[in-house]
């Protein structure tokens, strides 16, 4: 057996609800102007942070869009977070998935994703991604998601998402 990093044994997903939208908010923010910066532009980030983080939009995310949130822990420090929603029996969408980019690489995200995977049994995982962002997309290669098509969707405000929609299926 292999023996893990001290914080990857510790790596844990831990069930969020709407009494945790004020630390989802501020992890997106810390994570988004870590990551995104050479991505996309600074006016999209503040776009897509309002638009799917203000306490209002993960609100409705968890009451009415059927959104499942977990916050990604380690050593007793929320690192990160996910969601994902059930499309159809046994195949999930993946939402959110973001690590704190001074602790990606660690093999967090690998080992959230795997209890991920227990968690749900899922038969399929679906998710996009922004076609530039070259790092997240080689994480999902090495996970196991192929890509499946190449979509772009207007977000509004002058803006489009372009990118992968990518899948990973159970062998």
């Amino acid at each position: 057996m292999v023996k893990l990093p001290l914080i990857m044994q510790d790596v844990k997903l831990i069930p969020a609800g709407p009494n945790d939208i004020a630390r989802i908010s501020e992890l997106a923010t810390i994570i988004w102007n870590q990551h995104y910066p050479s991505i996309i532009s600074r006016g999209q980030i503040d776009y897509m942070l309002s638009m799917m983080y203000s306490a209002q939009s993960l609100a409705e995310q968890f009451e009415k869009k059927g959104h499942i949130f977990y916050l990604i822990n380690a050593g007793e420090v929320n690192l990160g977070f996910l969601s994902v929603h059930e499309e159809k029996k046994e195949e999930w969408f993946l939402h959110k998935f973001y690590i704190d980019q001074a602790k990606a690489t660690k093999g967090i995200g690998t080992v959230a994703f795997e209890q991920l995977k227990q968690l749900l049994n899922p038969n399929k995982i679906i998710l996009t991604v922004n076609r530039q962002n070259y790092r997240s997309v080689n994480f999902y290669f090495k996970l196991g998601f192929k890509i499946e098509s190449v979509a772009d969707f207007d977000i509004g405000n002058n803006f489009v998402m372009n990118d992968f929609v990518m899948a990973w299926e159970k062998k």
